[in-house]
């Protein structure tokens, strides 16, 4: 056997060892997450709150209780969470909300939501139905709206542009028109007296 083929044995055995490794690890969490699935839907309850503000915050910024930083996997420390800040009874509370969630929270307004210790899984309006806000565009559908704007502000401006050579054709050919009619019915005027003339001397 060639050196080559046995390098590339030893990169395709560290691959499928990798590729083991990976779909047990990804098992593993999912049984994690079912598991803190199942104790937040037990451990849920509704209570009415006042959202004061919302954002997304890193944890070490978010004002959530030392413990719950602490208990924090190092590697999402840096990622941002959906926090909450709300108003429960007399207490003023720091929360993190369901990413599902987050977004029909509405800000400086009365809501009923479904909350697990510091997690808010689920939200109903106290009057009337939740409504997500609109998606904010990217930049690329930015452009293509200005340019289709562009586009039906030219083809307007066009079309009323033809529209103002049409009548001006329109007036010049009636004007034209008219003027030959004058020319025509002058020049009739004209000759009905020299017909006239000429059939006297005839007569003479």
């Amino acid at each position: 056997m060639s050196k080559i083929t046995i390098v590339l044995l030893i990169i395709l055995v560290v691959l499928i060892g990798l590729l083991i490794g990976l779909y047990f690890f990804g098992k593993r969490a999912q049984k994690r997450q079912e598991e803190q699935q199942a104790q937040i839907q037990a451990m849920k309850q509704t209570v009415s709150m006042l959202v004061i503000d919302k954002k997304r915050l890193p944890v070490k910024d978010s004002g959530l209780p030392q413990i719950v930083i602490d208990q924090t996997p190092k590697l999402m420390r840096r990622s941002k969470l959906p926090i909450v800040k709300a108003k429960i009874g007399p207490r003023i509370q720091v929360m993190i909300a369901d990413e599902k969630v987050y977004d029909l929270i509405p800000v400086k307004k009365e809501i009923k939501a479904e909350v697990s210790g510091l997690y808010i899984v689920g939200v109903k309006g106290i009057r009337g139905s939740l409504e997500a806000p609109p998606e904010k565009k990217g930049f690329f559908a930015k452009v293509k709206d200005k340019a289709s704007q562009q586009l039906e502000k030219t083809s307007s401006s066009s079309g009323s542009r033809t529209g103002k050579s049409s009548q001006a054709s329109s007036r010049s050919s009636s004007k034209s028109s008219g003027k030959a009619s004058g020319s025509s019915r002058k020049a009739s005027s004209s000759a009905s007296p020299r017909k006239a003339a000429a059939g006297g001397s005839r007569k003479k």
